[in-house]
Formats: structure tokens, C-alpha cells, sequence
């Protein structure tokens, strides 16, 4: 008998409604807070960004329609597939009872899920008159995936790219220009926030928060631009959804039901996009389904931060939010998932973990690339580094199960291809790769002991 490997939805089955999970939080999520602590209105958020976006980001609407002309676009490349890794649990060994499933999501050009909210920002904006977008980037996953966007849809693009990560993707860097954007290192001596910055430590390797603190100062001194964000915000993680809507669908078709659904999280939209639409089922009582977010060890905050209110940015420009945090200050080390050091999570996926309905380890990085080839040599897919997180989660799953003697179906997201980031798999191939402890502050070379 012939065993099934992909499950394949048509263009007829794609969702046409985001789903908000704000309307069904065990506890609302607090509001936005200015410098002093005062709560920050709606309309203090359309300074930098489109009148639709600030609707979303506010709503407590369980569902919300995607407009026909986002539809338009994002079908170029959706649905995305869902595979059985049946070589991925061959490689490792497991016996037929444990179930590997992965939603790949870098099938676009830009090559990750970041595609399913730069369209719909890009389209908002434009829609309200806008000609340019600023916006961060940190490994480069979402300066493609605006940039793409703006040129489909006719919108000028700004990347802030941080500086250890432009130096290590040149290729994202060339996608991105290539598309029309231009890119400039972060810090950079554009703006008041970069300059101290390089004023205090020329040689920072820069941070996600600097970026965004010079995306924003650009953009809130510029009537006409708007701030673009791919990631942490409550209108980000809705336009993701469309992922874990796909994934139940495609489950079912596969006749299982998974006992375990994982994401990486950076600032934690690929985990709300898978994520959430099984939070709601599990609300609704149609599934048991664990719901893990995976994040590096040297940026670890959901396993080591606060929960509390904090700046999004370097510069504190933006409004404080209730999150997980490791101070917007904080610097983390130069990893290779670039995508996943950012020193706060979503406001929604941290209220989440802070009721208990969300889970969160950690890993090293040597962990995860190990993982990751197992992965790349026995499904033919070359994962992102941050993606490879949620590979090496799963990898302990597995794992777990066989030694408990358990069945145990696991679904992750595969967020996005390593084709633009080899000179990560080539440090690794060649051993030069370390680990870094936050908890410890230390430098560990090779695996963990």
C-alpha cells in the first residue's frame, strides 16, 4: 500500500476570515502604556500606522474578513502544504506509533510566513494613501517578505537591518534590494536613536529594538510614512492565522488528530499562526493538542524573562506593553536564527503562556542545527535556523514518547527555508559554531553537556 506523504488543500478551501484570539483569552491582555504609565488610545497608533490596521489591532471580533484584493495576492501561494516527514522519523528511528507532521511555509519568494501579513500591511497602507513603509529586520525574513509586498502593491520600502545579521546574509540583503527597498545596517547615523547608539558602543552587533527605534523615528517624522512591524503586534499575529486554519484541515484529511503543535518564536507571530486556531479548538473541545513554542537559549524569553510592561524598542518610541521581557535594552548574542532575537514576545502569545495555555523550552543552537540536518538529509528541505527550533523541539518529543513507549502525533511549522542562509549551515558543517547561555552569560563551546 502506497503511504501518503503530502496533504494538499485547493485555492476553494483557504480561509477568508482572519481569527482573533483576543476575543477568547482566558484573561484580557492589558492596554498599551506610555512613559509614564498612562494608557495609550487607539488613536496614538495612527501616527505610524493605516486606520484598518489600528481597528484589528484593537479588536476583540472573533473572526475578521480578509479584503478579496489580499485574497488576490496571498493565492499566488496558498495554501501551503503539509507533509508527513516519514523519511525525518525513519532517520530518527521512531516506531510507526510516533507522527511527525510539518506545515511548510516557505514556498513564496521571500520564503517564509512572514508573506501572510506584508501583504495585507502593504495593501492597508497603500489603501490609506501611504508611499512608504520603514520597518526592522532581523535575520532578513521579514524585510523580503515587505519588500516583496511593497512591489506588488506599488509601496516605496525602508529596511532597518540589524548589523550582525546584515553582515551574516548578504543574500537577504540582495533579495531585498532586488525587490526595490533599500537596506541600510542598524545602528546606522540616519537617525538620533542610531547615533547614540554607535556613540556609546561603536562596534554593537545592534539589536531588533534599535532597529525598530529607527524605523519609527523616520516614520513618526514623516506624514507620509508608515511604520511596517513583522512580528509581536495583535494585527500581525491575525493575519498569520491563516496557517493554523489550513493545518486543521489538512490534519483531518491526514485522519489524525496532533498531540502536540510547535512553533520557534522570535516575537512569536509563527506560533500565533499555527497556534492559535488550535487554541480555539481546543476551546471548543475538538482536541487535546499541546501548544509549545520553542526559542533559543541566548534569547529566552518566555522561559527566562518577566512578565511585565516594557518598551518594544531601544529608544522606548514605542508604547509599552504587557509581554514577556528581557529588558529592551538587552543586546542578545549573536545567533545565527537572527529571526529570533528580539527581547519581548507578543503581548497575546505571552498572556498565553502565562495562563499555562501556551508551553515554552529552550535550546541551543548546536541542538538545533544538529536536528535540522537530520531533517534537511531525510525530507530534502533546508530549514531557516529559526525554524530549525521547532525541528529539534519536536526531535524531543519524539524522543520523550519512544522512551515513555507512547504514541504521540506532532505537528510543527516549518516558518521558512535556509536557502539565503548557508554561511550559517557552513559554520556549522565546519564546527565553528558555539552556544550561548543567557541564564549562565556564558559562551558554551559545542553542544550542551
Amino acid at each position: 500500500m502506497t503511504q501518503q506523504y503530502r496533504f494538499n488543500l485547493t485555492e476553494k478551501d483557504m480561509p477568508t476570515a482572519w481569527y482573533n484570539v483576543a476575543a477568547d483569552l482566558p484573561v484580557p491582555i492589558g492596554p498599551p502604556l506610555d512613559a509614564e504609565g498612562n494608557p495609550v488610545g487607539a488613536e496614538a497608533l495612527l501616527a505610524i500606522f493605516p486606520p484598518a490596521l489600528v481597528e484589528q489591532e484593537v479588536s476583540t471580533e472573533r473572526y475578521i474578513d480578509i479584503p478579496g484584493e489580499v485574497l488576490d495576492v496571498i493565492r499566488t501561494f496558498r495554501p501551503t502544504p503539509l507533509t508527513r516527514a516519514r523519511m525525518f522519523e525513519k532517520a530518527l528511528g521512531l516506531p510507526e506509533g510516533i507522527q511527525i507532521y510539518y506545515k511548510y511555509e516557505g514556498i513564496n519568494a521571500s520564503g517564509s510566513h512572514k508573506a501572510n501579513t506584508a501583504i495585507p500591511q502593504a495593501f492597508y497602507n497603500k489603501q490609506a494613501g501611504i508611499t512608504k513603509l520603514t520597518t526592522e529586520t532581523g535575520a532578513g525574513q521579514w524585510g523580503s517578505a515587505i519588500a516583496m509586498a511593497g512591489s506588488q502593491l506599488g509601496i516605496d520600502v525602508d529596511v532597518f537591518m540589524v548589523g550582525v545579521s546584515y553582515d551574516q546574509k548578504p543574500y537577504r540583503r540582495i533579495f531585498m534590494e532586488s525587490f526595490g527597498a533599500k537596506v541600510h545596517r542598524s545602528p546606522t547615523t540616519m537617525t538620533e536613536v542610531g547615533r547614540q547608539v554607535l556613540a556609546k558602543d561603536p562596534d554593537t552587533l545592534g539589536s531588533l529594538s534599535i532597529a525598530i527605534s529607527e524605523a519609527v523615528e523616520v516614520a513618526a517624522a514623516n506624514p507620509d510614512i508608515n511604520y511596517s512591524l513583522g512580528s509581536v503586534l495583535n494585527h500581525v499575529c491575525l493575519h498569520q492565522t491563516v496557517i493554523g486554519q489550513e493545518a486543521i484541515l489538512q490534519m483531518e484529511m491526514a485522519g489524525v488528530e496532533p498531540d502536540v503543535v510547535i512553533a520557534c518564536c522570535g516575537g512569536g507571530t509563527n506560533l500565533a499562526g499555527i497556534g492559535f486556531p488550535y487554541y480555539k479548538r481546543r476551546l471548543d473541545g475538538k482536541t487535546k493538542a499541546r501548544i509549545v513554542a520553542a526559542e533559543p537559549k541566548a534569547c529566552p524569553t518566555l522561559t527566562a524573562g518577566e512578565y511585565r510592561y516594557d518598551f518594544g524598542d531601544e529608544a522606548g518610541l514605542t508604547p509599552q506593553m504587557q509581554m514577556y521581557t528581557l529588558g529592551h535594552d538587552f543586546v542578545p548574542a549573536g545567533i545565527h536564527a537572527g529571526g529570533l532575537r528580539y527581547h519581548g514576545d507578543s503581548p497575546l502569545v505571552s498572556a498565553l503562556v502565562k495562563s499555562g495555555d501556551i508551553e515554552a523550552v529552550s535550546l541551543y543552537q548546536n541542538d538545533c542545527f544538529e536536528a535540522a540536518m537530520i531533517f534537511s538529509r531525510a525530507e530534502a528541505m533546508l530549514p531557516a535556523p529559526e525554524s530549525s527550533h521547532a525541528i529539534a523541539a519536536a526531535v524531543q518529543e519524539a524522543r520523550a514518547a519512544a522512551e515513555a513507549g507512547e504514541d504521540r502525533v506532532i505537528l510543527f511549522n516549518l516558518s521558512g527555508h535556509g536557502f539565503l542562509d548557508l554561511p550559517a549551515y557552513d559554520r556549522y558543517n565546519r564546527g565553528e559554531l558555539v552556544d550561548y547561555d543567557f541564564a549562565s552569560g556564558t559562551v558554551i563551546d559545542g553542544k550542551e553537556a
